[in-house]
């Protein structure tokens, strides 16, 4: 079974850039799709982004769109988050999932899709 762990949150003022990284072991990481969730104190995790297992096919939040990237290396075992012109709203726990799927395009923004979680990575944009 795949495990994740997140890396590269941090404080950054509004404006700046960050990018997350979320390393899997134990599992075979191509055969998931994975996404990228976020939890502000006090809100509900809510989606942020989702690429396939291939890389191919990706969907973003409205509220990230053409400000977030999000990408794949299955040769690293890796899943990025490029988080460009940061705002305070973005200030949240970031998450990486992983969801066991056959199809090489799946994508999904639903939480209850996705099998395995990390720990997060506190990302704090300051005004």
């Amino acid at each position: 079974q795949v495990q994740l762990v997140e890396s590269g949150g941090g404080l950054v003022q509004a404006g700046g850039s960050l990018r997350l990284s979320c390393s899997a072991s134990g599992g075979t990481f191509s055969s998931y799709a994975m996404g990228w969730f976020r939890q502000a104190p006090g809100k509900e995790r809510e989606f942020v982004a989702a690429i396939s297992r291939n890389g191919m096919f990706i969907e973003y939040a409205d509220s990230v769109k053409g400000r977030f990237t999000i990408s794949r290396d299955n040769a690293k075992n890796t899943v990025y988050l490029r988080m460009n012109s940061l705002k305070p709203e973005d200030t949240a726990v970031y998450y990486c999932a992983a969801a066991a799927v056959s199809s090489p395009r799946y994508t999904s923004p639903r939480r209850n899709e996705y099998d395995l979680w990390g720990q997060g990575t506190q990302v704090t944009v300051s005004s």
